[in-house]
């Protein structure tokens, strides 16, 4: 069921994680460059909305997986 604080959630962590993760990859991929700061948000512009919509997809199965794999490491 989506709800309110779902959507939330997705556009938070997705915007960090995105933000985080095309950072690393950008500054690994070719450095401080002079327009390094553009180059960057242009592929952060694309990450985001993708970073949202896997989260919804996935954070169903991730939160049954966590649970489950909790309960055995609790035996």
């Amino acid at each position: 069921m989506m709800n309110i604080s779902n959507l939330i959630f997705a556009a938070i962590m997705g915007g960090l994680m995105s933000l985080s993760i095309t950072l690393a990859t950008t500054l690994v991929r070719v450095g401080f460059v002079q327009n390094f700061f553009w180059l960057w948000l242009e592929l952060w512009a694309v990450a985001y909305p993708v970073a949202i919509i896997c989260i919804l997809i996935y954070r169903p199965l991730a939160s049954k997986l966590t649970a489950s794999l909790v309960r055995k490491l609790e035996r």
